[in-house]
């Protein structure tokens, strides 16, 4: 089945109330992943969900961020496998968004993720993530605790010892990278759980 013009997000809310029989200007949690034809853009239709706290646009073919800015209460944004190659746009949400999930996109840089003050969730593996400069800027979040890079170039080529304490001692308030927690000893070395087999 060929795919038509692509899904307008003011086409995926209306579809989402039908479904779910929710008004989408009061619903906290809202999906509008896996669109046919997938979403491409992002836009101010999303502006109509001023009440949402979770909102997922997973699985579609959205290339930029955008029309976040009348969501201030969102605290979980949901935007994997799509094909955005850039932060720029999420700024709005700087001082709501706790967890941003952007795992199998096209990110080469993390710039502007530090306007991210509240973020403590950052699943951004799969991406196209390759110099240490881009783990750095993860330093200015200040409640970063669970953070995953897995499938990024920057981890090929590296024992996953040797990365999980470099990542450990860039970023010391992790508590879980890659799935695993981060355990460190008193004098601040990561130590690595060993998984039953």
């Amino acid at each position: 089945m060929a795919a038509g013009k692509p899904t307008a997000c003011k086409e995926a809310i209306r579809r989402w109330e039908e479904e779910t029989g929710g008004d989408a200007a009061t619903a906290t949690e809202v999906d509008l992943s896996f669109q046919w034809p997938p979403l491409e853009k992002m836009d101010n239709a999303l502006a109509t969900l001023a009440g949402c706290e979770r909102l997922s646009l997973s699985t579609n073919r959205i290339e930029k961020i955008a029309g976040v800015a009348a969501l201030g209460r969102l605290k979980v944004l949901s935007l994997g496998r799509n094909s955005i190659k850039s932060l720029a746009g999420l700024e709005p949400l700087g001082d709501t968004l706790e967890e941003l999930w952007i795992s199998y996109n096209c990110l080469e840089k993390l710039k502007g993720i530090q306007a991210m003050q509240k973020l403590r969730v950052f699943y951004a593996s799969n991406n196209q993530l390759r110099e240490w400069a881009e783990v750095v800027r993860l330093q200015d979040l200040p409640r970063l605790r669970d953070l995953v890079l897995a499938g990024n170039p920057i981890c090929e080529g590296v024992e996953v010892e040797a990365w999980r304490a470099e990542v450990a001692r860039r970023l010391p308030l992790l508590d879980k990278l890659d799935g695993d927690p981060v355990l460190r000893d008193e004098d601040g070395p990561l130590v690595r759980e060993s998984r039953p087999e």
